[in-house]
């Protein structure tokens, strides 16, 4: 379900929604899929949602 949420930029002055074609990394860890997005205002945010499988 979170994964259907949009991701939008949250730089001064910008609010664009970020989209895939902007995604530049996604790595898994132990807490969870982190998603790295560059927008075209130059800003960086990244994403974290909690990981889905159990250990």
């Amino acid at each position: 379900m979170l994964d259907e949420l949009a991701s939008a930029c949250n730089c001064t002055d910008c609010d664009s929604t970020l989209t895939d074609s902007q995604c530049q990394i996604v790595y898994e860890t132990a807490a969870g899929r982190r998603r790295v997005y560059e927008c075209s205002c130059g800003a960086v945010t990244i994403t974290v949602s909690e990981s889905t499988t159990e250990a």
